[in-house]
């Protein structure tokens, strides 16, 4: 049975590229910046921003599915919020075939040290998370993923040319 996951991202504004992205993780939200994927010039970048944020979705699905070779106390990081000195993130901790642990959290990771549209090589090196207190949820490791391509989904479904 896939159970609701309540985890988002979406865009909350089409006037700019500021305060026009909220994260939704259980009772917590953050408004957040597309700055980053706006200005996004690697060859891997969508062509607007409602593209770069299915990209971002992608790869939040590609570290997702390495986490259960990881094992127990295996851990992905999702970014979700990308700024001048530090950037934010879902850290993804496996229980080991149980339930996985999502928290919201920063690091020192600056924004502009890598593309949005490229995100493997710094998902690997946040040694410095930080979480939130009151920014976490438990779910399976499948209903997470379901809720993560239901979210691409639906902003996939927003973009010219956006498959699902």
């Amino acid at each position: 049975m896939t159970v609701r996951v309540p985890l988002r991202l979406s865009r909350t504004t089409d006037r700019g590229c500021h305060g026009d992205l909220l994260l939704e993780l259980g009772g917590w939200r953050h408004e957040c910046d597309s700055y980053y994927l706006a200005i996004d010039d690697s060859p891997r970048a969508g062509a607007d921003i409602a593209q770069g944020l299915v990209r971002l979705l992608d790869q939040w699905l590609e570290q997702l599915e390495r986490l259960p070779q990881l094992g127990t106390g295996g851990r992905v990081f999702l970014p979700f919020d990308f700024s001048d000195e530090y950037t934010g993130w879902l850290r993804v901790s496996s229980g080991g075939g149980g339930p996985v642990t999502v928290e919201a959290g920063w690091s020192g990771v600056e924004g502009w040290s890598f593309h949005p549209s490229d995100i493997a090589a710094t998902a690997g090196l946040v040694g410095d998370f930080k979480p939130i207190d009151g920014a976490g949820i438990e779910c399976g490791l499948g209903d997470l993923v379901a809720a993560v391509t239901g979210n691409r989904v639906e902003l996939g479904a927003g973009t010219a040319g956006g498959t699902a």
